[in-house]
């Protein structure tokens, strides 16, 4: 029996409460369990991230391959449908799901991430890349973004007014309109939802491979506030000019992506909104929440 590493079972218990404590004393045995199923055993400490943990496994004749089990949230719902409906098109490929455990089988990619790459360009490229080939036709079933932003423009307007309106209007206001906007009407494109660099894996078969998705269909633009909220453009904010380095960024990962412009930035801005509120009621950190803000303002 796997032992679960203790920050994980510490943050899921303080962030998810009494379910979270549920799940994690169960987890060791669920890990079991799909193991035995899928005729898999361990092969390598277990990782985690915020939701879910990472099992590398091996089997007598198969290629490696590693068990991720995520909390049973609606946000992890989606997942495996995404990765089979890329079926290792940029992505790690799904193998095997277990969608009662909320577990998964999936390839194993190498140990490194977009991270470690050092240059801007090219790590931006090859996120737009990497968002251009992920961008297919969905399925059915999968939830629709123009669902899930129907209520924004009210939900922006009384979280801000809650919080004593720490932002300026006529960032609000723009935030608003552009829900209003593009929220209504977007492509039945599949959208990975996170895609950052530490989502993205070195690969074999492919040189970079997605993981995490969520698995939402609509505007492939959505996206882009990941890219420019990472911390790779972090020091951009620090910057003498943030503005020019920030739209450089964008105006990069946009090509490489062939996303529109200006529905990238305004997506963005209305995500910056959205994390910027979100951060201040659940406790980001001080210099996380002004750079968001900063962020938002420059995406004007």
């Amino acid at each position: 029996m796997i032992d679960i590493p203790e920050s994980f079972a510490r943050e899921t218990i303080g962030r998810e409460g009494e379910p979270g404590r549920t799940w994690i004393a169960g987890l060791s045995c669920s890990v079991d369990e799909v193991l035995q199923r899928w005729s898999y055993v361990p092969d390598g400490p277990i990782m985690h991230g915020n939701v879910g943990v990472v099992v590398p496994v091996r089997h007598p004749h198969l290629p490696p391959a590693v068990v991720k089990i995520s909390f049973p949230h609606p946000g992890n719902v989606f997942e495996p449908d995404a990765f089979a409906t890329w079926n290792g098109r940029g992505a790690v490929r799904l193998l095997a799901r277990d969608d009662e455990r909320f577990a998964m089988l999936l390839e194993r990619a190498g140990r490194g991430t977009l991270a470690e790459v050092d240059d801007f360009d090219e790590a931006v490229g090859i996120l737009g890349q990497l968002s251009r080939r992920l961008a297919v036709d969905a399925p059915a079933g999968l939830p629709r973004l123009s669902a899930v932003v129907a209520d924004w423009p009210e939900e922006i307007v009384t979280t801000a007014a809650e919080l004593g309106d720490p932002l300026p209007r006529h960032v609000l206001d723009a935030a608003v309109e552009t829900v209003r906007d593009l929220g209504p009407d977007q492509p039945e494109t599949l959208v990975h939802g996170d895609l950052h660099d530490a989502n993205v894996l070195a690969g074999e078969r492919e040189p970079w491979l997605a993981i995490d998705p969520k698995g939402y269909v609509g505007d492939p633009a959505y996206d882009t506030i990941t890219v420019l909220r990472s911390y790779r453009f972090a020091p951009l904010l620090f910057a003498p000019d943030p503005a020019a380095g920030l739209r450089r960024g964008l105006d990069l990962y946009c090509e490489a992506a062939q996303i529109d412009r200006e529905r990238a930035r305004r997506w963005a801005q209305v995500r910056a909104v959205k994390a910027a509120l979100w951060g201040r009621r659940h406790g980001d950190p001080a210099w996380l929440i002004a750079a968001t803000d900063q962020l938002a303002e420059i995406l004007l």
